[in-house]
């Protein structure tokens, strides 16, 4: 699980195969158009989620979003994992071991969904956009020379809500995430978003 959860955050790392952007005709340009207003209009967002795992794990939890640059996800026992990004880095913590990793936030697959300004019609890492009467699946594709991967998000067609998303890691394994009991434009802590840096120095001395 812990590894499922370190592809979740920080899972673009070397992707088996590059895609080609192929150009946007007008109904996908129109429906990432509308995505674009509906999320960027929300500031801040608390629901439910469930994660599987490549290997067919199942992990639950709560999640926290504050745009930009802020998440929290609060996986429930048995696991033990928090994943927090405070705007700008990553921090995967085992909450029974005190331990952490930390990646910058720019190097993740979250801050496509945790930038001040999304525009997926404008961005040049979308290479695919399906548009079916009930979903829409947009995929992301980074091919640059620090960070290489994949990263499916699905939206709802008719509400533009964001369903679900999979981060495909370096063995083109996938991990994804449901959410569900979705409320937008909540009252969040920002103290669930602090990153404890000085964790891993105490590591170190341990």
């Amino acid at each position: 699980m812990i590894a499922a959860a370190v592809a979740l955050a920080c899972g673009l790392v070397a992707a088996p195969v590059a895609e080609a952007r192929t150009p946007l005709n007008d109904k996908q340009r129109a429906t990432l158009e509308e995505i674009n207003r509906y999320f960027n209009s929300i500031s801040t967002m608390a629901g439910d989620f469930v994660q599987f795992g490549p290997n067919g794990e199942r992990a639950e939890g709560q999640f926290f979003l504050s745009r930009p640059g802020k998440i929290r996800f609060h996986y429930k026992p048995p696991a033990r994992i928090d994943i927090i990004a405070d705007g700008k880095s990553v921090s995967v913590k085992d909450r029974k071991l005190q331990t952490q990793d930390i990646w910058p936030l720019s190097k993740t697959p979250l801050r496509f969904l945790l930038s001040d300004k999304i525009d997926l019609t404008s961005d040049a890492n979308v290479t695919s956009v399906s548009v079916e009467p009930d979903l829409v699946t947009v995929i992301i594709t980074e091919d640059g020379t620090f960070v290489q991967g994949k990263l499916t998000l699905i939206f709802d067609a008719q509400t533009q809500d964001l369903k679900q998303w999979t981060v495909t890691d370096e063995q083109g394994l996938d991990t994804s995430v449901a959410i569900y009991n979705v409320n937008t434009d909540v009252a969040v802590n920002n103290k669930m978003f602090i990153i404890d840096y000085l964790a891993n120095a105490r590591q170190g001395r341990e």
